[in-house]
C-alpha cells in the first residue's frame, strides 16, 4: 500500500518542507509500503519544478520507505527535467501522467509517452500514471500497447471503471507488470473482487491512495485484511473507507485530504482556494464529524 502525500504550503505558497518530514514520519511510523509525492493530492501543477526536485532530494534521504515521484507537467520537456532529478535524487519509481490542462488525442499521448521513454534514460523504473479525473485519459488500448513495449514497468489505474480494471490485470498477468489501482473510492473492489465478500484469495494489485495521508491506520489495515482474506474485516474497513470519502467528494480536491491530515496534528498549511460561505459552514461540520469519527476509526483498525 503506498500513500500519495499532500504538500504544506507555507504562507508565501512556497513548500513547506519540515512540514512535509513530518508528514514522511508520520506515514513512515504508520506502516505504510512506499510514499507517493507530486500525485494529484500533492497539487503539482502549483508547485515550481526547483521546488519539486530540492524536496525529492530530500525526502528520498528522509524517508524510510521507498518515494515514487510524479513528473507531471504542461509539457515533454519539464516532465523529463523532473524526471531525471527524480532518478538522480534516489526515487523508487516515476510516474508520468499525460500533460496536464489541455486534452489530447490517444495518438498524440503514445507519441508522448514513446518519446518520454525514449529520452528519459534509464535506471529507474516508468510508471504509467492514469488520472481521467484531471488529465487526458490513457485508453485501455493506448496503455497495454505502452506496456507491451516493456518501456514501462507498470500503470497506475486512477479511473473508476472495474471492466477496464480486470482488463488490465488479465494483461499483467501474462505481460508482467506491475498494477497499481489510484482510485480510493474503488480500491477494495478493483484489489479484491467486485465485492468484499465474493472472493476470497489474496489481492491482485497495488494500490496508490490519496486517503492514506490523512489515515494511513486505516488503509494499512484494509491492506493486512485483504491479505488475510479476512472477508468481515475487509468489508467493515471499507466501508469506513467510503464513509469518509463521501466527505471528501463534496470538496474541491484535495482540500478534504489536506484539512484532514492538518486535524491529525500535522501542519498542511492554508487552503489553495477559498471556500464559498456554505462550504465553509460544511467543512465546520466535516472538522466535528471527524474528531468523533476518527477515534472509533483507530480502535477497529488496530485490531486487524
Amino acid at each position: 500500500m503506498n500513500v500519495a502525500a499532500v504538500t504544506p504550503r507555507g504562507r508565501r505558497e512556497e513548500i513547506d518542507f519540515g512540514a512535509v518530514f513530518e508528514i514522511l514520519d508520520h506515514l513512515c511510523g504508520g506502516g505504510v509500503h512506499g510514499v507517493v509525492l507530486f500525485a494529484a493530492a500533492g497539487e503539482y501543477p502549483a508547485r515550481e519544478a526547483q521546488e519539486r526536485s530540492r524536496l525529492v532530494y530530500l525526502a528520498v534521504k528522509r524517508s524510510r520507505v521507498p518515494v515514487l515521484v510524479g513528473v507531471g507537467s504542461a509539457s515533454l520537456d519539464a516532465s523529463l527535467a523532473l524526471a531525471r532529478e527524480a532518478r538522480d535524487a534516489g526515487a523508487a519509481a516515476l510516474l508520468v501522467p499525460p500533460p496536464f490542462f489541455f486534452r489530447y488525442e490517444q495518438d498524440d499521448l503514445r507519441e508522448f509517452y514513446t518519446q518520454f521513454a525514449a529520452r528519459v534514460g534509464a535506471g529507474t523504473p516508468l510508471l504509467l500514471s492514469n488520472t481521467p479525473q484531471f488529465t487526458s485519459g490513457i485508453a485501455t488500448r493506448t496503455a497495454l500497447e505502452l506496456l507491451e513495449t516493456g518501456l514501462y514497468a507498470g500503470i497506475e489505474e486512477g479511473g473508476d471503471d472495474l471492466e477496464v480494471f480486470a482488463c488490465l490485470k488479465t494483461a499483467s498477468a501474462a505481460l508482467g507488470f506491475t498494477l497499481l489501482t489510484g482510485n480510493d473510492r474503488v480500491l477494495t473492489r478493483a484489489r479484491f473482487g467486485q465485492g468484499a465478500g465474493e472472493r476470497s484469495s489474496q489481492p491482485a494489485c497495488g494500490a496508490i491512495s490519496e486517503a492514506g495521508c490523512a489515515l494511513p491506520e486505516l488503509l494499512m489495515a484494509l491492506d493486512r485484511a485483504m491479505d488475510a482474506a479476512d472477508l468481515e474485516a475487509v468489508a467493515r474497513l471499507d466501508a469506513l473507507l467510503q464513509e469518509f470519502l463521501g466527505w471528501v467528494e463534496q470538496f474541491p480536491r484535495p482540500l478534504l485530504l489536506k484539512v484532514a491530515t492538518g486535524l491529525r496534528g500535522l501542519k498542511t498549511g492554508p487552503i489553495s482556494v477559498p471556500l464559498a460561505a456554505a462550504k465553509q459552514k460544511r467543512l465546520e461540520e466535516f472538522r466535528e464529524w471527524f474528531g468523533a469519527w476518527l477515534p472509533g476509526m483507530k480502535r477497529i483498525a488496530a485490531h486487524v
